[in-house]
């Protein structure tokens, strides 16, 4: 997936043009918050985010000082952005997999098989460990938590687990790969731009995610304990088969948009075979009954999309880098400079994903603002490939509006509030990336 950071560079740094996101946010979360303090059931979605984000759209077509046909063009680029087009449409395929897989009994058969295999105690840790090896394969957060949200779900439920919980350790276990994968669109990005070997950034990463990866099992562990497993059914292995069809799919290799149809057609053919009255009518109601469950999230990532181009045309992600380069300049009078450089590279990434909502984008948008500050502050391009790939993909699997903690969310029917706390992978991550930092400048003035 690709993007032209060069426009930025011709913007102007605005402060004002980044009002549009501050406005989504403080409707999006204060009428989430304002009702859950009023004791409001489904507090979060008594204004949809689809809906909180028009302000938003209103306010950044009133700042831009181009004409509106001009604006609206640039809005239109940037909803139909190759990767805003690709997310959506791994939503739909998503959606319709899950409804088409519930609706013939593959759920139920495969959280049957799961709870028969893994220990009550380790429930929760092998969700995660399978989300980290199949993202680590794929090299897709989204493929990752599309083919296992569902399982996750059904596991939840019949086991009494938080589904919160169990919805952040997806999403922990997806970032995992997102961040590490040799084939992710990040780590591609992030060693393109600054001029480093793939193999490389894996080795400084592995060694900051693995602890990180290891604190996030044994938390897991201690919540898993109290859980009570009921007895299960009779297994039906031809239901499961889907699901491995997909997750061995993905692990050789094949692109999301092989896998998830493969795993529609073979779910409804099954269906077909042991279902009474489950033909072609019921498949294709089921796969539109999954894509209508999406919409929402089709739609908030459209707008985000073309409100993260308005924003970034108007100077808003100039204005950010510009504030960035400043607070270095300032604190890296004297002495070793490469920790606060290696700080900055994080800040700016990080600030940068929180208006595009995206970290491929995030990391091509930063990537000359740190490679430059690597190369004036001695900072290796393997550290600075690593430390933009560990804090975009940190912020993606936080931030309320970001593709992937939507699409678990919508998966397991949750507010994306009630998972951002839970992706406790994300956090670890993050706290393990600034130790690493810190490390290294230790070592630096030893």
């Amino acid at each position: 997936m690709r993007n032209n950071p060069g426009s930025m560079d011709q913007s102007l740094p605005s402060a004002l043009a980044l009002l549009p996101l501050l406005l989504f946010l403080a409707i999006f979360l204060g009428s989430g918050i304002y009702y859950h303090l009023q004791g409001t059931e489904f507090a979060f979605y008594q204004i949809q985010a689809p809906v909180a984000a028009l302000p938003a759209l209103v306010l950044a077509f009133a700042l831009s000082r181009r004409s509106l046909h001009d604006s609206v063009e640039t809005f239109l680029r940037g909803a139909g952005h190759e990767t805003i087009m690709a997310m959506c449409m791994i939503y739909l395929l998503a959606g319709a997999f899950s409804a088409v897989a519930g609706a013939t009994g593959g759920v139920e058969a495969t959280v049957a098989l799961a709870l028969r295999v893994i220990p009550e105690s380790l429930l929760l840790p092998g969700l995660f460990l399978v989300g980290a090896f199949i993202s680590t394969a794929m090299g897709t957060s989204m493929g990752t938590i599309a083919a296992l949200a569902p399982i996750a779900l059904g596991v939840a439920e019949t086991a009494g687990l938080s589904l919160p919980l169990a919805a952040g350790t997806v999403l922990g276990g997806a970032m995992f790969g997102d961040n590490l994968s040799i084939i992710s669109d990040t780590t591609i990005a992030a060693t393109r731009s600054q001029g480093c070997r793939m193999r490389d950034k894996f080795a400084v990463n592995f060694f900051i995610a693995l602890p990180a990866a290891v604190v996030v099992l044994l938390t897991l562990w201690l919540f898993s304990g109290g859980s009570e497993i009921p007895e299960m059914e009779t297994l039906q292995p031809l239901k499961v088969l889907p699901y491995v069809v997909i997750l061995i799919m993905a692990l050789a290799g094949f692109n999301v948009f092989a896998v998830l149809p493969a795993g529609i057609l073979l779910a409804g053919l099954i269906g077909m075979l042991t279902v009474d009255g489950y033909g072609i009518t019921s498949l294709a109601g089921d796969i539109w009954t999954g894509f209508t469950k999406m919409q929402e999230i089709f739609i908030l990532s459209l707008m985000i999309g073309g409100l993260g181009a308005l924003m970034k045309e108007q100077g808003g992600l100039a204005f950010l880098v510009h504030k960035v380069e400043a607070v270095i300049r300032r604190c890296s009078r004297g002495g070793d400079n490469r920790a606060i450089a290696e700080g900055g590279i994080a800040g700016v990434v990080a600030l940068t994903n929180l208006c595009t909502a995206n970290n491929t984008v995030a990391i091509i948008v930063s990537g000359d603002v740190a490679r430059d500050l690597a190369r004036r502050n001695g900072v290796s391009p393997r550290h600075a490939a690593s430390t933009l790939d560990i804090f975009a993909c940190v912020i993606q699997g936080v931030i309320p509006y970001g593709a992937q903690i939507l699409l678990v969310s919508s998966v397991m029917e949750l507010s994306p509030l009630q998972v951002m706390g839970k992706v406790y992978y994300c956090f670890l991550l993050a706290l393990a990336g600034v130790v690493a930092i810190m490390v290294r400048a230790a070592r630096a003035r030893a």
